[in-house]
């Protein structure tokens, strides 16, 4: 609490947060072979942002990151304390918290082609060092991209063909494994959603029946794609 009479910043001088001398030799090395950018922001800690720019098995993109630190208040009379957080702990919360959340990752041999290393790599060093790492992320994310596939057929049979039930990632994947053939892969403009006429939910107007409550809602396209319903 400020003092009657005490000049204005003075008490807050010693509340800032002053980093302290970083260990240069503290590194370790982030390689993606996802061919999509990562943007991680860690907003307590500083330096808090990371950015992997999209990767491939011949190009990996790499990311060196080092140190970064919090603070920890203990009381109001004495400077922020600095704890620090080593470049190993900032690369496994960087491919952790981003792999964690998506769909069909378990985060063993079923996830993005994201991982670290200790130390300080460039991309040439990466390619001649680390091929059985990269060769395993490739496998993983194969495996990956093919359950995305499978869970993105799913979802289009059961919504009745909405093209909001695919993800980025699914198509993303399709690309990836040169899979072409899926009614879902065309763009997701060029499929209208209407209001089913029975219930008022969305449907695809490309197919005539409504998934929500099983309607004709288009008799006329039902009969043009010669469709009957048993009685």
């Amino acid at each position: 609490m400020s003092q009657v009479g005490e000049f204005p910043g003075l008490h807050g001088m010693n509340r800032r947060t002053i980093r302290a001398a970083v260990n240069p030799m503290d590194k370790s090395t982030i390689i993606s072979i996802l061919p999509k950018r990562i943007s991680e922001r860690k907003a307590t800690i500083s330096p808090g942002f990371f950015e992997i720019p999209p990767g491939t098995l011949d190009n990996p993109a790499v990311l060196v990151v080092g140190p970064s630190s919090w603070w920890r208040e203990v009381d109001e009379n004495q400077p922020l304390l600095e704890i620090p957080v080593s470049s190993i702990q900032i690369a496994d919360s960087i491919v952790r918290d981003y792999c964690n959340g998506l769909l069909a990752c378990n985060m063993a041999d079923q996830m993005p082609g994201l991982f670290y290393v200790p130390g300080e790599f460039n991309l040439e060093q990466v390619k001649k060092n680390f091929k059985p790492l990269l060769d395993k992320a490739l496998a993983n994310q194969k495996k990956w991209f093919m359950e995305l596939i499978r869970i993105a057929d799913i979802l289009w049979s059961r919504s009745n063909g909405n093209p909001l039930s695919i993800s980025d990632d699914a198509r993303m994947a399709c690309k990836e494994m040169n899979i072409t053939q899926k009614p879902w892969l065309g763009d997701i403009q060029t499929t209208e959603l209407v209001r089913c006429v029975a219930c008022g939910s969305l449907r695809n107007g490309q197919f005539p029946i409504c998934q929500t409550c099983k309607a004709i809602a288009d008799p006329e396209l039902a009969k043009k794609l010669n469709i009957t319903f048993a009685q």
